[in-house]
């Protein structure tokens, strides 16, 4: 798109996403970050990584993480994170996003949560560098299907299987969530939202980033790009896409996507079908 990059805004930044043909609910990344900051986003997959170099830093269930190097990142679907830079020269590393159902089919579990965003563990992150490494590079299925269910068997330890009990007010704030998710493409009101809650605005307003460390227009925009970013896989036109999820128009949809994931909606496209 004209005046539009098609990439990051800094020369240095770097990121680059691949999808199986053959498996669905898994996607692949991996990065190069040093000046980049990421806005609060989600993923519709747990999001499962390694620091090769570098240190990152990101806000995540209400909390800030320092990820170095020889780290592994664990994170449940659907959670709000940013991401940036802790060190001069930025952060490497490699990602795999794994929907529910994926996971449920590999290991055979349902209900894995991860506790820790966080691991240090050089060994454990050193294997899973080198199996994300062998996924971005296998050409046959069965050789990534192999790979696939070695890297959920390593990421075993480290899941329970039944996810802790929310806090109080979780049910309420995720019939909220329920709800965004279901007007996506409308303009919603404060008071519109509370009373979903049951809330006063206001005290809905003051709960909610409380419990989420985002404000509910925070959220709304996330589970728009998210949508967003499934709906570009899919092949659907940018323009279209920006309509159905509630963006004023392309460009919209463009610089949001760039802020959130790094690189412009037709980048993304071009990444999977390559």
């Amino acid at each position: 798109m004209q005046g539009v990059p098609d990439a990051f805004e800094h020369r240095p930044d770097h990121a680059e996403f691949r999808r199986p043909a053959h498996r669905a609910g898994v996607e692949l990344y991996r990065a190069h970050i040093v000046r980049h900051a990421f806005e609060p986003h989600a993923h519709e997959a747990y999001g499962i990584g390694a620091i090769e170099a570098g240190v990152e830093r990101f806000r995540y269930r209400g909390g800030e993480h320092l990820a170095p190097p020889g780290s592994l990142v664990l994170m449940n679907p659907d959670e709000l994170h940013t991401g940036r830079a802790d060190s001069a020269d930025g952060w490497r590393y490699r990602m795999i996003y794994l929907e529910r159902e994926a996971v449920e089919r590999i290991s055979g579990e349902t209900g894995w949560w991860f506790e820790d965003a966080v691991r240090e563990d050089r060994a454990a992150a050193g294997r899973l560098t080198a199996l994300l490494d062998g996924l971005w590079r296998a050409r046959e299925p069965l050789a990534f299907d192999s790979l696939l269910h070695g890297l959920c068997a390593q990421l075993r330890p480290h899941a329970r299987v039944a996810r802790p009990a929310p806090a109080s007010a979780a049910p309420r704030f995720s019939a909220v969530i329920d709800y965004l998710h279901a007007h996506l493409d409308r303009r919603l009101t404060l008071d519109e939202l509370a009373a979903v809650a049951g809330l006063s605005p206001f005290h809905f307003l003051r709960a909610f980033r409380a419990r989420h460390g985002v404000t509910p227009q925070q959220m709304l925009m996330a589970l728009r790009l998210a949508a967003a970013k499934r709906r570009l896989a899919a092949g659907q036109a940018p323009a279209a896409v920006a309509a159905a999820c509630g963006l004023a128009d392309q460009a919209h949809l463009t610089r949001a996507f760039l802020r959130r994931y790094g690189i412009t909606p037709g980048h993304y496209q071009r990444q999977l079908r390559g």
